[in-house]
């Protein structure tokens, strides 16, 4: 039985979808000016394994992840650089879906962009007019009145007096109310706009999530989720905006991942501690990556540093090496091991605990190799399934263990022709020659292992 920790409430509760047998979830996407970093691939890594492990409950999932395509910092970015703003956002979810890929996400069953639900915006704007929680300025703008959401708050756990106490307004603003939000901006030169009943403009970021969740998945579904510093103001103001205008319950279900710390500081550009997917990939194989996020539940604060990744590193080679040379089994052997896993799951999506089954289930690979080859194949499949359900475990073992994409060192023709120097070696019986050339391979960071079958290597 799936239990979730559901930020709504404050605790961890049974998960009881809406419609039975189905499952209604949004996440926040990406706001795309820039490459994705590594907070953004905690984000799209977690809530994927989240949708595989309800899918492999049975669930008929419906995922929405959404685009945010029209902002402050795309329109800033997309000036500095004179290019139009569409050019600048294209360029970036090509590169976006690039890094998703490499790090194992599957493709979300939507990807809505908040440029194509300008009409759906407006018409949620209207109603929140007509409901008496939104007013529209003489200049064009709109503004969501929190006093009028006696709800306000309930996510962030935040009280309505507090933040009025440290609320500032800035000179250009005019809304009634230091806590009141912008649901429309009004044209300014040089930005993209679009016609609306209170003239030329654009919509603001909160709006955007709200019209774009209700118009793909109805006015309540069961998962919203999202980074810890979305909680407050996003999604507090994507609550109050959407049961404002629906006068339903929005979400059932708030989930948010952890923070990303960078040798135990907060990820930050101003501290020059901010690495992209693409600058890790570089030195790390993908799936190691995505081992390493998953290393923490996906609630704690995830820290970043070159030990962990190369403990995940470590993590997947003993994997990889337990699968090398197994036969695919004709059926999984559970012995246990599977009942452990989908607890762990069950138990609000605990990833570093169904870790610990499979470093069991390769220990008891290892031990039945020799004297029980057709349990070990058996054990083999359990683990590639299992493994399956987190995003790992589904390349071929040699191309894995031999470096890859992200490895650093000679290139695989260069350690062949070594290896195979060094076979000559050895049936010319010059085992001087043979040791020297496994030690030269061994300072390059090769790894070479010498069986009934031949000879073996893995980058260490």
């Amino acid at each position: 039985m799936l239990k979730v920790y559901n930020d709504l409430t404050n605790q961890k509760e049974t998960f009881t979808p809406l419609e039975p047998g189905k499952v209604r979830m949004y996440v926040c996407g990406m706001t795309v000016y820039d490459l994705c970093h590594l907070g953004h691939a905690r984000v799209m890594v977690v809530f994927d394994v989240i949708y595989r492990w309800l899918k492999a409950l049975g669930y008929d999932v419906t995922y929405i992840r959404n685009i945010t395509d029209i902002d402050d910092k795309i329109i800033a970015r997309a000036n500095d650089n004179g290019e139009p703003f569409g050019e600048l956002t294209e360029r970036f979810i090509r590169a976006m879906h690039e890094d998703a890929a490499a790090l194992g996400v599957l493709v979300p069953d939507d990807e809505p962009r908040a440029t194509g639900h300008i009409d759906e915006i407006l018409e949620m704007i209207g109603r929140l007019i007509a409901n008496g929680h939104a007013y529209a300025l003489e200049n064009g703008d709109v503004y969501y009145s929190v006093a009028s959401f006696p709800g306000y708050g309930r996510l962030s756990g935040k009280s309505i007096e507090d933040l009025r106490a440290g609320a500032r307004v800035d000179v250009d603003e005019a809304k009634r109310e230091p806590l009141d939000f912008a649901l429309w901006k009004a044209a300014k030169p040089g930005e993209p706009a679009w016609s609306s009943p209170w003239g030329e403009g654009r919509p603001g970021w909160h709006i955007e999530c709200s019209a774009m969740s209700t118009c793909c998945l109805g006015d309540t579904f069961d998962i919203h989720g999202g980074g810890a510093d979305l909680t407050f103001p996003h999604h507090e103001n994507e609550i109050a905006q959407s049961e404002g205008a629906t006068g339903k319950a929005f979400v059932r279900y708030w989930l948010h991942n952890g923070f990303v710390r960078i040798n135990d500081e907060k990820m930050s550009k101003s501290l020059g501690n901010f690495f992209t997917v693409r600058e890790i990939l570089q030195h790390y194989q993908a799936e190691e990556v995505r081992y390493f996020i998953l290393t923490s539940h996906y609630r704690s604060p995830l820290n970043y540093d070159e030990e962990h990744l190369q403990n995940a590193r470590a993590a997947l080679t003993r994997f990889y090496t337990a699968l090398r040379g197994l036969p695919q089994a004709e059926s999984a052997a559970d012995e246990g091991f599977r009942q452990r896993f989908n607890a762990a799951m069950d138990d609000d999506f605990n990833t570093p605990e169904a870790l610990a089954v499979l470093f069991d289930l390769t220990r008891e690979i290892n031990r039945a190799r020799e004297q029980e080859p057709a349990r070990a194949a058996a054990l083999a499949t359990s683990l590639v399934e299992m493994g399956g359900v987190l995003g790992l475990l589904q390349d071929d073992p040699e191309r894995y263990l031999r470096g890859g994409a992200g490895s650093d060192g000679p290139s695989d023709d260069q350690i062949e022709a070594l290896v195979q120097q060094r076979l000559s070696a050895k049936r010319e019986k010059n085992w001087g020659e043979a040791d020297r050339i496994r030690d030269q391979l061994n300072a390059m960071g090769v790894l070479l292992e010498d069986g009934p079958q031949g000879t073996s290597w893995r980058r260490g």
